[in-house]
């Protein structure tokens, strides 16, 4: 049983120019479904239009393979995926590459939304072309994760959801409460012990990782307003050596320092914004569709056990309950291998990410700290020689 529960391949025939988020799209170009990760576009790209979906998107690059196979190799990392597309030494395992690209504003007298470049290199023979190139719009992305979430609920997609300045009002929270009770009331019986696990590793996962973002971006804050400040004391000091001819060189020294400092803070700081951030929320949007997906494997476990229930209670039909549990029980066994198949991926690349978002971050602070601390050794080692060789000159 367990070698016939592999997923079908999923594979789209391409998206609409510029359709709607429940339309049925079609287009130029195939652009098949992916598995891989995605990363935050750059920060202008964001909000144009908070209410307007097409206006905000996280999916950045993705690099895909065949959805048959579940390898733990598969590349996801948003860290190497952001506008490159990159052949490697296994053909066979990664032979599809899409990257995502260049937004482009559109206005028209109904709507304003962004769309997306979209390349596909491949080398698989069942294409026409090695190379396509389309441009598509948010809701096609979003269309086409709906569809990978229909036909394989248990892959771990991408989450491509909207960034919103404010979280839910109070009655959308109380309705998802409410919801979450009802669901917990009715749920699965047994769920298998591994995927208990599972559950409360997202749950601890979830809780880190959001805190994780709120610290980051409250760094980030602070050291933009230490920027800031600390630019305005450059000028502060040339206008001050015009008018101490005595101080003149010393307060121009201190400037030239402060000048220095601030391009290795700024360069620090862009190291923060476009490599440590994007990848700690791009794990945060990762663990909330990790609850959707625990939910979609729990919903179709309770199925098979309200079958189950009915057909020891003799509810209904035995022969049609017979029938229907057994491809119940398929579609379990199908679901949960797929879950699990991917899940082990999914935990490597996230500690893989992670560790390197962190460990590349510490190594640029280091780096700034240490050019920073070099320039005003320097500054302070050529201020004690001259005072000394004035000094001797003194004495002399």
């Amino acid at each position: 049983m367990e070698g016939e529960c592999r997923a079908p391949q999923a594979r789209s025939s391409g998206l609409p120019a510029g359709g709607g988020g429940g339309e049925s799209p079609g287009g130029d170009a195939p652009l098949p479904g992916s598995s891989g990760s995605s990363a935050l576009l750059q920060a202008e790209v964001l909000d144009l239009d908070e209410d307007e979906d097409d206006l905000e998107v996280f999916s950045k690059d993705a690099s895909l393979m065949d959805m048959n196979s579940f390898s733990p190799v598969m590349p996801t990392s948003p860290l190497s995926m952001i506008n490159q597309v990159k052949f490697e030494d296994e053909p066979d395992l990664k032979d599809l590459f899409i990257t995502v690209d260049e937004p482009e504003s559109h206005v028209t007298t109904i709507e304003t939304f962004i769309t997306y470049r979209i390349i596909t290199k491949t080398s698989r023979g069942e294409f026409d072309s090695s190379e396509f190139e389309v441009r598509r719009r948010y809701q096609d992305f979003l269309w086409l994760k709906e569809r990978l979430e229909e036909a394989h609920p248990t892959l771990i997609i991408p989450e491509l959801s909207s960034h919103k300045k404010q979280g839910p009002g109070l009655l959308s929270r109380m309705g998802q409460t409410v919801r979450a009770v009802a669901l917990s009331m009715r749920g699965v019986k047994s769920r298998p012990e591994e995927f208990m696990e599972m559950n409360n590793f997202i749950e601890i996962f979830s809780q880190k990782i959001n805190l994780i973002d709120k610290i980051s971006q409250r760094i980030y804050k602070e050291e933009r307003e230490y920027f800031d400040e600390m630019k305005e004391y450059g000028p502060i000091h040339i206008l001050w050596s015009a008018s101490e001819e005595d101080l003149a060189d010393t307060l121009k020294g201190v400037a030239s320092c402060i000048d220095r400092c601030c391009k290795a803070t700024e360069k620090r700081m862009s190291g923060l914004s476009e490599a440590l951030l994007p990848v700690v929320h791009e794990y945060v949007l990762y663990s909330e569709m990790l609850m959707g997906v625990m939910k979609r494997r729990d919903q179709i476990q309770a199925e098979l056990d309200s079958k189950v229930e009915a057909l020891t209670s003799k509810k209904a039909d035995t022969d049609l309950l017979t029938e229907e549990i057994g491809k119940l029980e398929d579609k379990v066994e199908c679901a949960n291998n797929a879950l699990k198949a991917d899940w082990e991926r999914w935990k490597q690349n996230m500690q893989n990410d992670i560790k390197s978002a962190f460990t590349d971050m510490a190594e640029e602070n280091i780096h700034s700290y240490e050019q920073c601390l070099a320039t005003w050794e320097s500054f302070l080692t050529s201020q004690t020689d001259l005072h000394l060789e004035e000094a001797s000159e003194d004495k002399s």
